[in-house]
């Protein structure tokens, strides 16, 4: 089964916002919100010598996701290719999950009140098209596939050339989206934007235990409904051995 992963090559990367813009459009996402954006990582030195860089941020699909615990529905998952998925007629919005994520990179939606983020297209994937982020991008900056296969682009890029994960000491959880480029480009994308703490929110904790109470009450009733079946159909036999 593949493992699917991305590579960002910022050294190709012109913050041009083609992919944010593709994927707003293909997804519909709501002004104010996004799957994926560019951000600046700022400058180093100073003319003519100096660097610059962009950091382009997103789901990144984590070995151990925070966000899957966190969720108090089961609406946030992770499917059998390592993708982090949310199944929105599960989501009651709670806002659990995009505390929890450390990149920042979950949004709800108010006007449909669920949650939303990227899932490597999951449909157009399933529908055998490339994610649209990596299809609209100029640079060839957005490199997508499965990592699990030796051949592929993205396993030369993260095996063989060394990209790497946005992580620090306090948060390893094995994000699947690498960067690659000049080890300055790295470097200063990092330290511009490092993964935060994962949060608990409130309505989370309330949230996960009224979904308990109501799991348990549905099993409990379902229990008592079949023992009271039962116990009918015994005296309903036992009326009729009578008889």
């Amino acid at each position: 089964m593949p493992r699917y992963a991305m590579v960002i090559d910022q050294e190709r990367c012109v913050g041009c916002q083609s992919c944010t813009v593709a994927c707003k459009s293909e997804w519909d996402v709501p002004n104010g919100s996004a799957r994926t954006r560019v951000r600046n990582a700022g400058v180093r030195g100073d003319y003519p010598n100096f660097v610059s860089t962009f950091y382009v941020s997103q789901c990144n699909h984590c070995d151990h996701p925070t966000c899957v615990p966190a969720c108090p529905s089961g609406a946030t998952y992770q499917d059998g290719n390592g993708i982090v998925r949310v199944n929105k007629a599960l989501c009651i919005g709670c806002g659990s999950c995009v505390a929890a994520c450390p990149y920042g990179a979950r949004y709800i939606d108010a006007a449909k009140g669920v949650v939303d983020k990227c899932d490597f297209c999951a449909e157009r994937r399933e529908a055998g098209l490339e994610p649209a982020c990596t299809l609209t991008c100029p640079a060839n900056a957005k490199i997508f596939g499965d990592l699990e296969d030796t051949g592929s682009t993205v396993f030369n890029m993260v095996y063989r050339l060394g990209a790497q994960r946005t992580q620090s000491a306090e948060v390893r959880i094995g994000p699947n989206v690498y960067y690659a480029g000049r080890p300055e480009h790295v470097e200063m994308a990092a330290a511009a934007f490092p993964p935060g703490e994962p949060r608990t929110v409130a309505a989370g904790r309330v949230w996960s235990g009224f979904a308990k109470k109501v799991v348990y009450l549905a099993v409990g009733t379902t229990f008592l409904g079949q023992a009271v079946a039962f116990f009918h159909q015994l005296a309903t036999g036992e009326k009729q051995f009578d008889e």
